[in-house]
């Protein structure tokens, strides 16, 4: 069972024990799907009610990439501790011999590289939640108003929680063109948070 399909009180029971996964990265991803479930709400409750006519059209576009934006970030929750796993995985291969040192060496890079680039995805799926959000908050129904200002929080701060993870993973990488290239684009995905919200 995927941490998307079990109970919420026993999704928070594991978060709050002592194992280290699930945990912030898994959290990331349930917080952007959480604010994606928020938008697909406010677009559900915009199309085709009266007054909102000029925007149904709009809110009909919005719907099915707020609806598969949520399962995409449901499903990385899974994909997140799973990423942890292989990485503890390849910390834990034998290191005797020089061969099983290199071995190891490189599943654990490869483990760390991975584990990386499923909290850039993360990050980059939030930030599109983050953008139709804004959307639905600004032109939805009004009386849903409140319900996609809480779904851009939730897609902002699951996209700083998926960006916290990814540069804490890239301090144990040593390829430094991979290093460089991920840094560059969660600087750009906070880059464009900041940018909107002066906008």
């Amino acid at each position: 069972m995927t941490f998307a399909e079990k109970p919420l009180q026993t999704l928070l029971d594991e978060l709050a024990s002592a194992e280290p996964a699930p945990g912030g990265g898994t959290v990331a991803a349930l917080s952007g799907a959480l604010g994606a479930a928020l938008v697909a709400m406010v677009c559900r409750l915009t199309i085709g009610k009266k007054g909102y006519e000029a925007v149904s059209a709009e809110m009909e576009t919005i719907l099915p990439r707020a609806d598969a934006l949520r399962r995409e970030l449901a499903d990385s929750m899974q994909a997140d501790t799973d990423a942890y796993t292989r990485v503890m995985a390849a910390y834990g291969l034998p290191k005797t011999s020089d061969a099983e040192k290199a071995a190891r060496a490189r599943a654990i890079q490869a483990a760390l590289q991975h584990a990386s680039d499923v909290p850039l995805r993360v990050a980059d799926a939030c930030a599109q939640v983050l953008d139709l959000a804004r959307v639905v908050a600004a032109k939805g129904n009004k009386n849903a108003a409140s319900d996609g200002g809480v779904g851009a929080l939730m897609a902002e701060a699951g996209l700083r929680g998926a960006a916290f993870n990814v540069m804490i993973n890239l301090s144990s990488i040593k390829d430094e063109a991979f290093v460089q290239d991920r840094r560059a684009r969660v600087a750009r995905l906070l880059a464009d948070v900041e940018r909107d919200k002066k906008g």
